[in-house]
């Protein structure tokens, strides 16, 4: 239950550390590759971990198939965001951020915790073949090129729309709800709107490579 936690408390921290060196002009080169291996350890290693011991353990070669191959999607994400930084339009991710994948895997079993499978949940085939799935999911889609929305354009110098403040202000009302349960739910969609954008610029002719979007040749 703590690691859960704390790799929620690891993703506020990475959306604060960036933000916190521009402002305080102390980014560097060392601090971003410093930065990478703190997010394979907090959303590869640790979410793969999490996920064998809970429910992917005794299903054998293939649970540990699942674990390893999200481990690897996402130490290869993390790589190709840094040989990719200068080149890819920044109002999109390539492929599910790291951060939105451990939710989607920790929030799975977050909300199954809640529901009061805790115990003896391997027992349970459909539960832990659809683990099996998530988990899956989670490290493909980090290493495909769907556009992921990455919000990096939202800024807060700006006025903000009236409507947006009432729309935050509602999110955060249903959230409260059922927190587990709209949680994993926000990042089910966040996870699936990636290919929805992908399918959305196939049928309007629109390159769907965030690289391609950005420079002057594919």
């Amino acid at each position: 239950s703590l690691i859960k936690i704390l790799i929620f408390v690891a993703m506020v921290m990475d959306g604060l550390d960036g933000r916190v060196a521009r402002m305080t002009n102390t980014q560097s080169d060392f601090g971003g590759e410093y930065d990478s291996l703190a997010d394979m350890i907090s959303f590869g290693l640790a979410p793969a971990l999490v996920m064998y011991e809970w429910a992917l353990k005794d299903l054998g070669r293939a649970g540990w198939i699942a674990a390893f191959v999200y481990c690897a999607c996402a130490a290869l994400r993390l790589a190709r965001f840094n040989t990719n930084i200068g080149v890819v339009d920044k109002r999109f991710f390539q492929g599910l951020p790291s951060p939105a994948a451990a939710a989607l895997v920790i929030g799975f079993i977050w909300i199954m915790d809640d529901a009061g499978f805790r115990e003896g949940s391997r027992d349970i085939p459909w539960l832990v073949w659809t683990t099996w799935s998530i988990t899956l999911f989670a490290g493909l889609t980090m290493v495909t090129n769907v556009p992921f929305y990455s919000f990096k354009d939202f800024g807060l110098k700006r006025s903000v729309p009236f409507i947006t403040i009432v729309a935050i202000a509602l999110g955060i009302g249903l959230i409260n709800l059922h927190v587990p349960g709209m949680l994993f739910g926000l990042f089910i969609l966040y996870g699936l709107s990636g290919y929805g954008m992908y399918i959305y610029r196939r049928m309007k002719g629109t390159p769907v490579s965030v690289i391609a979007t950005s420079t002057d040749e594919p």
